[in-house]
Parts: structure tokens; sequence; C-alpha cells
């Protein structure tokens, strides 16, 4: 037999231990560490690392996981000096070699790196760039570290992945910066409108224009530099950088805005392209049919071939665009030789002549300032060469004086004034076309236009749609989804292209370059002024994240930038940023409202955890006040499904005012799952939120449910956010079953009051807990598929539909919880889901009331009454609730009445004090109701009853040795003894009592809320004191057991 190991067979993973090894292949084979620590060179046993053709395929087909495992040796099978063991870590270039199939280790990821560099082979990663990643990264494929638990409880696979994207070099990014903004800034403004403004405000208010216009576009170039810098930027432009800065609600309405402005900003240049097409078209007498409708003609054209084009693929356009920029300087330059040769002929146009990664950033700067320089250069040029207004005709030479000629022609020999009464074709304000007149050569400076407008219209019909294109993939607004849709291998955006088409199309047939330009400035300047605001808001957030590695920027500045923005704004046009602004804050408000489920780190955030943060910490150093109380309840709910009356009764006084934290105490005698528990967290936490439960979801694991709310009790909350009322569900199926739950349940009671928080309990005489009828459902789908596929989607759809959120496969049936898409409530009608998809099993009598009941908080309340029985003063807890109830719209049609105790001789004075108190406490109430009966004893039934309940356990010490006694009593401390019996006789009628009376006057109530009963702690048995509470509220409507710490939660001062 041969002593090589043989390679595991296709698609197989390699055997945890090799045949007649004790050891595990994950060991570290201490004779092959010490060779390797020696210096031993690295042996590969024959034939254990090579593979060829199909098998090599086969070995590592699942290559496309997280991890790979490749082809471990057991140390039973390595040789002795062999320096490679099981957790060798390989890389891609292990696995795909093109050296006929031969293995061979990577410099950064092998057992030598490991080696040489920890001193021990380990599968934990040196720092990666493709583990920080985003999972859609084009640039390289994401890998994913080792998680914790891999490295601390048990070896998993081993990663072997690593793609590094070639970087583009810094001289390209330049030049394509450089290029591509000068061409977007050369357009049809300078060439087909830059001398109207002259005309209209002068040279000097001209330049003013084009500086404010440098200072917005340096700021929002600076600013942009800087998120650009701060991470990868995917596409969508503007979209991309202000929503992964500030959030869905800016991006989102920004977003729609931005792209609206690209579609709308392809009109613009085709119109520019148009009007200089009918120009030519008017010079040579042509025209199809009048200027307006020959430019919609052209436009239309135009915009179709436009495309078509890039439908059909953009791949030249990089190539031509070196073309298109020689092009515009060439024509640029013409111009200005133009404007130096004077020539007679063009005087009556009004032509005299002169008379008296930081490669992007600093490409995009360089841009502006010298399409800036350049614009201010024309500007001065047009206003130093062209008079306003012109005729054209040569016989309008000047006649006469200068004494009725103001203009400045009239200084040059020519009379305009008649241009007064309108109707001229030249000049700066009247000819477009006046670049072509001074130009050296005419038909270059068209070539210039059309190079110009023509790329930069397409340029925005391919960036449309791609912004579209990605807001519509983040889901952010319904309906837009189907323009998310990607084509061919490039994923491009079809329908988004069709929709661009659409709305340039509709504003090219407007043919009018004055009335659409304001339109998309102010879109454009409101892109801006957020790109701004970004980098403010990100700088206040402090974020650690916030680190972009161009450093040129200032907060201030890009605050001042966005205030600059917006005045430009209103100064543009009044209406229209008057409309801009109601459309980003009318999107601004239908995205808060609908809160997408999307997380991008965004400094919003950030700086909402700053905020929360330092107010928390502000509220530590302020001390508590009555009029401040409100109760923050920490409720012991389980899994916040299965006790759904629990949970939103409790969130009907706590909504907005106080704190509510589900508590969910696991026990159990299998080592706890910590990383089961925390996943199980965030799904209940995003649960809550989904549901609009304003709530936190804290589970712990523990021995008992006692040793857990001590954790929960001692440890939950945050500075002054810390609960102070224990809320619990009431135990009623307690006498079936074992008295040490009784015993744990009552003691939990007892630390909750020392550790001086309030105490509630709610009972329900049909029960609270629905999490039996959840698993029968979920154990049915076994017969029942259609319902399986339903549940099935319920638990994935809702809460693992992306990576981050935990994956569906640590789902218990006890713990995914049963709700349906579009619905608010917390746990839908079971019994109609039931009927509607057939299910072979059926609900018991009992399961369907108890289905019912759990549900009666989740509706409005009828008219009705909340009974208050405040018996005793425990500080007005047992008050405040009640009130801070009928407060909510779901309880408002409920009227407050108001039981006490008292005498028969005094019922009227003790009614008009409890009147005064409740008045001075602002409280409203229907009645008072004055018990003068309270002491009475119990009817005789009702008492056998009682002594019927407590008999199992008695102790009975009478009957037995005092010995037998109190080693029974050590043993079961729940037991009652007869002395204690005897001693709260008294205390024990007086529950029978008031449950006679609560069934006399409260029986109808929609809420009964009365002072819980005390037991002295170490004095009262468990099994008494939890057959008082089980007395007091037997066969009642929604009873509150409440009692307060008896400090004060109520005042009558201001």
């Amino acid at each position: 037999m041969s002593d090589q190991p043989s390679s595991p067979p296709a698609g197989h993973k390699p055997a945890l231990r090799a045949p007649g090894s004790s050891q595990s292949r994950f060991q570290v084979d201490p004779v092959a560490e010490a060779a390797a620590a020696a210096g031993v060179a690295p042996k590969t046993p024959p034939g254990s690392r090579s593979s060829t053709g199909e098998e090599s395929k086969g070995r590592f087909r699942e290559s496309k996981g997280r991890f790979r495992v490749v082809n471990f040796l057991s140390p039973s099978d390595a040789a002795p000096d062999a320096g490679v063991n099981g957790d060798t870590v390989r890389s891609e270039a292990s696995l795909h070699s093109s050296t006929g199939g031969l293995s061979h280790f990577s410099d950064t990821h092998s057992s030598t790196y490991y080696l040489r560099t920890f001193g021990h082979n380990t599968i934990d990663a040196v720092p990666n760039i493709d583990f920080y990643r985003q999972t859609e990264a084009p640039l390289g494929e994401k890998l994913l570290r080792p998680s914790l638990s891999e490295l601390h409880d048990e070896l998993d696979k081993v990663c072997a992945e690593h793609l590094s994207p070639d970087a583009l070099s810094d001289v390209l990014l330049y030049r394509v910066a450089v290029i591509r903004c000068m061409l977007n800034i050369w357009g049809v403004m300078l060439f087909i409108r830059m001398s109207w403004i002259v005309g209209q405000a002068g040279i000097a208010l001209s330049c003013a224009v084009v500086l404010m216009a440098i200072v917005v576009t340096s700021i929002t170039g600076l600013s942009t530099s800087a998120i650009a810098t701060n991470g990868f930027v995917r596409g969508g432009g503007a979209y991309y950088l202000i929503s992964r800065s500030l959030g869905p609600e800016f991006g989102g309405s920004i977003g729609l805005i931005f792209a609206f402005a690209n579609a709308v900003a392809v009109a613009m240049y085709v119109v520019g392209f148009a009007e200089t097409v009918v120009e030519l078209l008017d010079s040579i007498d042509a025209l199809m049919t009048d200027e307006i409708n020959d430019i919609r003609i052209v436009g239309t054209l135009t915009a179709v071939l436009l495309l078509g084009i890039s439908v059909a693929g953009m791949e030249w356009e990089a190539k031509a665009q070196i073309v298109l920029m020689v092009i515009l300087v060439a024509a640029i330059c013409n111009y200005f030789i133009g404007s130096f040769i004077s020539l007679k002929s063009k005087e009556p146009q009004g032509f005299f002549g002169y008379n008296g990664r930081s490669s992007i950033p600093k490409g995009t700067l360089l841009a502006i300032l010298i399409t800036g320089v350049v614009y201010i250069a024309v500007a001065i040029s047009n206003g130093s060469c062209i008079v306003r207004d012109a005729t054209g005709d040569d016989n309008d030479t000047m006649v006469g004086s200068l004494e009725n000629c103001t203009d400045a022609a009239c200084t040059l020999g020519y009379d305009f004034s008649i241009c007064k009464e309108g109707g001229c074709k030249y000049g700066l304000l009247n000819d477009f076309q006046v670049m072509s007149l001074v130009s050296g050569f005419g038909p270059l400076i068209t070539a210039g236009i059309f190079s110009a407008t023509l790329s930069s219209a397409l340029a925005s019909l391919v960036s449309a749609p791609k912004v579209f294109q990605a807001l519509c993939k983040d889901k952010i607004y319904p309906g837009m989804h189907v323009f998310a849709k990607g084509y061919g291998k490039n994923k491009e955006p079809l329908r988004a292209y069709v929709l661009t088409f659409i709305i340039g199309l509709a504003f090219i047939l407007i043919a009018e370059l004055n009335i659409i330009a304001p339109i998309i400035s102010n879109f454009f300047l409101a892109s801006y002024a957020l790109i701004n605001f970004s980098v403010f808001h990100a700088s206040m957030a402090n974020s650690p994240g916030w680190r972009p590695s161009f450093k040129y920027y200032n907060k201030w500045v890009s605050l001042a930038g966005a205030v600059l923005c917006c005045v430009v704004m209103f100064v543009i046009n009044w209406w229209a940023a008057l409309l801009t602004n109601v459309i980003v804050l009318a999107l601004y408000i239908y995205v808060s409202y609908k809160k997408p489920d999307v997380n991008w780190g965004s400094s919003t955030q950030a700086l909402m955890y700053n905020k929360a943060l330092t107010h928390s910490l502000h509220l530590t150093g302020v001390e508590d006040h009555i009029k401040n109380f409100r109760p923050q309840c920490l409720v012991m709910s389980g899994y916040p499904n299965s006790r759904p009356a629990l949970l939103y009764l409790v969130h009907a006084f706590t909504k907005n005012v106080g704190l509510m934290v589900c508590g969910h105490v696991r026990t159990g005698f299998r080592r706890p799952n910590y990383k089961d528990m925390m996943n199980e967290q965030v799904r209940y936490q995003r649960w809550l939120l989904k549901t609009q439960i304003k709530a936190f979801y804290t589970p712990v694991f523990a021995d008992d449910l006692r040793q857990g709310a001590q954790y929960l009790l001692q440890t939950t909350g945050l500075g002054r956010l810390k609960p102070n009322t224990l809320v619990f569900g009431f135990k009623n199926n307690w006498r079936d079953g074992e008295m040490k739950d009784v015993e744990t349940y009552i003691n939990t009671i007892h630390d909750a009051f020392d550790l001086q928080f309030g105490v509630v309990l709610l009972r329900l005489k049909e029960g609270l807990d629905i999490s039996h009828i959840q698993d029968e459902i979920l154990t049915s789908q076994v017969k029942a598929p259609g319902m399986k596929d339903l549940l099935v989607s319920i638990n994935i759809k809702d809460f693992d539909s992306d990576s981050s959120k935990p994956s569906s496969k640590s789902t218990s049936c006890q713990s995914s919880p049963l709700i349906f898409r579009g619905q608010k409530i917390m746990t839908p009608d079971l019994v109609l889901i039931l009927k509607k998809n057939k299910l072979p099993m059926q609900l018991s009598p009992a399961d369907e009331k108890l289905l019912t009941a759990s549900q009666q908080f989740q509706k409005k309340q009828s008219k009705g009454t909340i009974d208050v029985w405040w018996l005793f003063d425990d500080g007005g807890l047992t008050l405040l609730i009640p009130y801070l109830l009928t407060n909510k719209n779901k309880w408002r049609d409920c009227k407050i009445r108001v039981f006490i105790g008292g005498k028969i001789n005094r019922i009227d004075h003790d009614r008009r004090a409890m009147a005064a108190l409740l008045s001075k406490f602002r409280i409203d109430f229907s009645d008072i109701t004055v018990l003068g009966d309270i002491n009475i004893k119990p009817k005789k039934h009702n008492k056998k009853m009682f002594e019927e309940m407590i008999e199992p356990y008695r102790l009975k010490e009478d009957d037995m040795e005092q010995e037998a006694a109190e080693k029974l009593k050590a043993e079961e401390p729940w037991r009652i003894t007869d002395n204690e019996l005897e001693l709260y006789r008294a205390k024990s009628n007086r529950q029978i009592r008031l449950n006679e009376l609560l069934k006399e006057h409260s029986s109808t109530a929609n809420l009964i809320v009365i002072t819980m009963p005390l037991a002295r702690k170490g004095t009262v048995s468990s099994a008494l004191y939890m057959t008082w509470l089980d007395t007091l509220t037997k066969d009642l409507p929604p009873i509150l057991l409440v009692r307060g710490n008896h400090q004060s939660v109520l005042t009558f001062y201001s």
C-alpha cells in the first residue's frame, strides 16, 4: 500500500480525522511546527496537492461560497518535517494556478507567511481591502473575514479568495476629470447666451455673475471631493453622494429632482443645438415652417438620434471626448482671434472690435478655474467688441451732430436708435450667434456649438437613466422599481432611457431656452446645496467613519456654499426656487413617513447617536422630579409576539411617554447559544419597529426566571433611561405546574420591590401566552404545504431580506414572529388565517377565545369605563396609569371611575376629599364610589372555595412531628403553615370580599386597575400570596394589579 494520501472525491470535503488518527485535522502538528520554526523547508507529499481537469473542478466546486476548503492534510498524512498543518490558509492562486494544476502558496495567505509573521499557523485573516467591500462592489469581489465564532468556538473553512483590482492611473483620472468637466461647462450658455447676458447686465455685472458661479461650483467641488473620497462611489452621481451621506429622506427627494434635472438638461442642450441649426436654415432661407416649430422638429429628431446612440452603446464616447475638446478649444481660440480682426462689413451688425485620489478633485477644480477664466474673458470681449443693438443696415451711419444720439454706436459712426422701438436682429440683446459673427471663421464656432451641445446632451441622456436606475434600485418610492431593471452585460437601464427621452421631449417642445434654463438651474442648485450641507452635516456628526482623503475642505465653507446656493436659486427665479423647495420638502416628508428599510450609515444616523448620547449624559446629571415622572416599564414578555395583549396594553400608556423594554429570560439545560440570541435580538427589534411598537427587546440567559429578572432589573437601561416598573403577566396555570415555579415567580416580585421598582400584573381570564398556538400552526406546515410557503415567506421576507440581517436558518418555531406583509398589527387573526388557508388543524374553543382576547387591546376600545380601585396609596401609580391610557385615541372613549375604601358613616366626606384630591391632580373622573362594606365577611361558599384552593399547599404541622414539619418546610418553603394562615385570616377574607365587590361593581368595565396587595417577605408563603392574587382577580374583566414603589409620582404643585 502506498503511504501517499489520496485526494478527496470531487465535491467532497476532506474528513475531519484521518483513518486511524487520533488528531483532528485542525490541530497543529507539533513536529511540523517545530520543524518550520527551525527553518526546515516545507515539503509537500507527492500527489497530495496536485489535480487536473475535472478533478480540480470538482474539488473546488464550493469555491463560490464564503470560505474554501483547501484539501487539508491530517498530521498523520504529512511528512514529519512538513511545515504545513491543518490550519494553512491558501490563496486564489493556489486554486487556479496556470502550472498544470499544481498548487502554490501565496505570499500573503500561505503557511510560510503566517509562520514567519506570527510563529504559528492560523485561520485569522490579515487586513485585506476585499473584506471591506460592499456586496456589489464593481472593482473587486467581497470577501468575508472569519467570524468571531469561527475563531473563538471552532475552526471552520478557510478563506482563500482574493482579487486585487487594477486601479486607473492618476494621470488618466486627472485627464478624464478635466476634459469631462470642461466639456460640460463650455456648453450652450457660453456660445449662445453669454453675449445676451452681457447685453442685459453689462461687463461688470456679467463678470460678477460668473464669479458667483465660480464660487458656488468651487465650494461644491470641494464638498463633492470630500464625499467622493470618503469611500467608493457607485453609479448615481449626486443622488448616491447625498443619499449615502444624509440618508434616504434627503437622498430620495434630491435624487428624483436630480434625475429629472438631467432629463430636462437634455432638452436644454438639444434646444440650443436646434436654435443654431434653425439660425443656419434661416440664413439660407430654408425654414420648414417657422422658427419655433422648426426648433421643435429639429430637437425631436436630434433627441431620437441621441437615444439610439446611447442605447446602442457609449464605448466610443471616451475617445470622442478628446476630439470634441479639440473642436471646442479651437472654436474659443477662433473667437478671440476674430475679436481682434475688425471688419467694416460687420460694423452694421454691431461688431466694432476693441476700443479704447486627489486626481479627480484637482481635475475638477482646474476645469472650473480654466472655464471660469474663459467665461470672464468672453464676457469682457463681448462687452468690448459688440454693442447692445444693431440693425445690420449699412446705411444707418451717423448724419449730423451727436446731440440726439447717446448710444455707444454713435461714437463709432452708426445710429441704431431705431432699435429702441424694437425689431432689430443684431447686437448683444438680439443675436444669439454673436460669437460666430466675431470669430475669424464662423463655421468653426458652429462646430463648437454642435460639439458642446450634442456631447452635453448625450452625457445628460446617459446620466439621467443611471440616476433613475440607482434611485429605483433602492426602492424608496413605490411603483418606480420597474425602471431599475437592467439589460445586457452592463445592465443598461433601457426603460429609464425611454422615460428620460419622454421627459426631455416634453421640454424640447417648449422650444424656449430662456424658459428651460432657470428650471434646471434651480434643480441643480438644490443638489449642490445638499451636497455642501452633507459635508457640513457629516463633519458636525463627528462620526469615525467620516475620513475623506481629500483634506482641503471646511465644514463652515461648505455651509456657506449651501446657503449661497439657496440664495442664488431665489435670485435666478423666485417662483422656480419656491417650487423646487416645496417639491423637495414634500418628497422628504413622504420618505420620512414611509421609512424605507435601508441602512446606509448616513450622517443623520451618526448625528442622531451623538444627540442621544449627549442628551443621555445631560439627563444623568439632572435630579428626578415628580412632575417629570413617567412609567418606564420592563415587560417580562418572553418573545414579544407570544403575549400580544400584555405588550399592547403597556405600549398604550408608554408610547411617546416612557421607556418600554421587552425582557426575555432564556432558560434551559443546553449550553447557551449567544450567537442565536444576538440574531434573535436583531430580528425581534426590527419586528417591533415594523409593528410600530416603540420598545426595546432585551434577552438574557439565566438558570431560572428569577435570576434572569435580577439581571434585567439591575442592568437594563442607560443613565436616567432605566426602567422603574416591572410588568408581568399573571400566572394563570400556577396550580397545574410545579410549586418551585410559583416560588420563583413570587420571589421575582419581591426582588422588584427590593430594588425600589413598581410592579404591575395583568390578568386576562383567557390567558396571555399564545406561543403554543403559533407552534401548532408552524407544526401543521408539514400537512399543509401552501401554509408552509406562506409562513416561510413571512419569516424570510420580512426579517431576512438582506445579508445584514440574521439568517432564517436560526429561526425556531417558537421564535418566528407571525406577521404578514403590509399589516401593522402584531398578532394577526390566526383563526381567519386557518380558515383562509384550509389547514388540517382546528383550534379548540379555548384557544379561539385566547386568540380573540389577545387582540383586544390592539383595537379602539368601545365606550365604557376604566375602574380604578385605589385602595392603598402607593405613590399614585395606580391612578397615573389609567390617566395615561385615557389620553390615547384607543382609550379616549373610556371614563375613569374611582373606588376607594371608607367607613359607612363617612362616605360623603371621603367622596368629597377624594374629588378634591383628583381635582388638584387635574385628573378627570366620571364617578367616585366609597366602599363602606369592604370589611364585611365574605360569603360562605366563597370562603369554602378559598379553603379548597389552599388545601393542597398547607403544611399541617399539627399533624406531624415538629422535626418532620421543619424539614418539610425547609424543603418546600412555599407551604402554608397553620400559624401563618391564622395570622393572615383577616387579609385572606379581605381578598375574597374584594373579589365579590369587584364582580358587583366592575363586571362590565373595559379594564380594572386595582392596588396590588403586598405580602411581607419571609412571613407570607408563596402559595398563600399567589392564592390571594388569584382569589382577588378571578372571573373578572381584564385587570391590572398595580403597586408603586411608594414614592410620589403625582403632584398638584406647579
